[in-house]
């Protein structure tokens, strides 16, 4: 290799050493440290001088012989393309904002909750059953989802979450962002101007933007969102998005008063509010508020729901509740456009829910992230002092001023996923900054690694 070109290996991030490997070469020969023609070590002799195993470098070439930069000619040994495709070379700015899928679950990472103690063999053992019924069944199944689930949810829900409604009004879906899109289709408010929560999820607001949406950011208080703001802010809204049980990102709780001026304003202006029922039944002191689609009475509420935050995203399920007068329609751009996802696992969650695995997994799960939320209060020690539960996330409050992108793209190369605040906000007039440091995966096995790194991060040495 070319002088002054060195492969960095960090054992303890997040990342493979077979992708560090082909990582740390594609960008040198990308940038142009690697010229065209310059013959790489053997995988024998990059191996050892590594120190790692001869078949991890060779799954790093290999990657690199896939993406065309560099060719293996066997004795000839292995060498930089003369001409590398412009199909490899750095993607476009937008992409540099989206995550890489499969996402590692990682440290204080947003979104995912405790795999360690998902009950992943009883689950196996549903999710077989399922798969053998679901080999017998004929027909093509029904596009708003199998009639089982959705008889389950809409009893869940109404133990659970103080919903009344029925199974012909619950669509499943792919998840909350599937609910969302399938929503603003039905409900024709393409071109519309939607509320947004003011800090919000980004998702949320990527999501209604693409979906033909303008989203117009509505600041959250101690209260929630600030319905008079919205008013007054956006008077010829069509829709309103809230997280009213545990707000994202800030994890406030909807007051009585603010509801009943949502309910008010969607019923008096024709307006559509979609709640999207945020991590409600994993409040981790007190007890969980009814759902705000539990006091609608006039059908300008949709509640969308999801299994990703309480078991595995992978399972890759949500559900919509339409309002009653609007069922029919929902069916039907649901069967034309977005039909529920994979009938084996949606009969794998009825069962789950059926024999009460899901409620005794929900109550666990609140045992556990109590435990790990009190253990990463106790390892932050006087950090601890500016942080305040919000959600499953401790938010770290910074000081005005600080960077904590930068300090988030720090961490991320550690091993670490702290989600910046301030991202969170679509305006810079109120963008505070912060960390939200999620406590469902931190094992203790690891915190307190993981929190001496963080506070290097926020907390340097002079």
């Amino acid at each position: 290799m070319s002088a002054g070109f060195r492969i960095r290996l960090d054992r303890d991030a997040a990342s493979s050493l077979t992708e560090q490997i082909s990582r740390t070469i594609r960008a040198a020969i990308l940038d142009g440290r690697l010229a065209a023609g310059a013959r790489l070590p053997s995988w024998r002799d990059l191996a050892a001088q590594l120190g790692v195993a001869r078949g991890t470098v060779r799954a790093a070439y290999e990657r690199l012989t896939d993406e065309l930069l560099v060719t293996a000619s066997g004795p000839g040994g292995t060498h930089v393309t003369e001409r590398p495709p412009r199909a490899t070379v750095a993607a476009p700015a937008v992409q540099d904002r989206m995550p890489r899928y499969p996402i590692p679950a990682m440290p204080f990472q947003m979104g995912v909750p405790a795999y360690d103690a998902f009950p992943a063999k009883l689950w196996a053992r549903v999710f077989a059953r399922a798969a053998r019924a679901e080999a017998a069944a004929p027909g093509y199944p029904d596009p708003r989802g199998a009639l089982e689930l959705r008889a389950q949810i809409a009893g869940h829900l109404a133990l659970a979450r103080g919903i009344r409604c029925v199974p012909e009004q619950i669509i499943v879906t792919r998840g909350y962002r599937d609910g969302l899109n399938l929503a603003i289709r039905t409900l024709r408010l393409e071109g519309g101007v939607a509320w947004m929560e003011e800090p919000g999820y980004f998702l949320t607001r990527s999501g209604l933007t693409l979906a033909g949406m303008r989203p117009a950011p509505i600041p959250v208080d101690e209260q929630g969102l600030d319905v008079q703001q919205g008013i007054a802010v956006a008077p010829d809204a069509a829709l309103a998005v809230v997280t009213a049980g545990q707000q994202a990102p800030l994890g406030v709780t909807l007051s009585s008063s603010r509801r009943q001026a949502l309910v008010r304003w969607a019923t008096r202006a024709g307006g559509w509010v979609i709640e999207d029922d945020y991590l409600s039944e994993l409040q981790l002191t007190g007890r969980a508020a009814p759902a705000l689609a539990a006091m609608d009475r006039t059908g300008r509420v949709i509640y969308a729901g999801t299994f990703s935050k309480t078991m595995t995203p992978s399972i890759g399920l949500g559900f919509v509740v339409a309002p009653a007068a609007l069922a029919a329609q929902f069916t039907e751009v649901a069967a034309c456009l977005a039909p529920a996802p994979s009938p084996v696992m949606q009969l794998a969650v009825a069962e789950f829910l059926r024999d009460g695995h899901y409620l005794r997994h929900l109550r666990r799960m609140k045992r556990l992230y109590a435990a790990r939320r009190d253990a990463l209060r106790r390892c932050l020690g006087s950090m601890s002092g500016a942080a305040e539960m919000a959600g499953l996330a401790l938010l770290l409050r910074l000081p005005r001023g600080t960077d904590d992108v930068a300090i988030e793209r720090k961490a991320l190369a550690r091993g670490l996923a702290p989600a910046a605040l301030s991202s969170w906000y679509a305006t810079d007039a109120d963008r505070a900054p912060g960390l939200l440091l999620c406590i469902t995966n931190l094992a203790d096995a690891g915190l307190q690694r993981a929190c001496d790194r963080l506070r290097a991060l926020v907390e340097p040495r002079a």
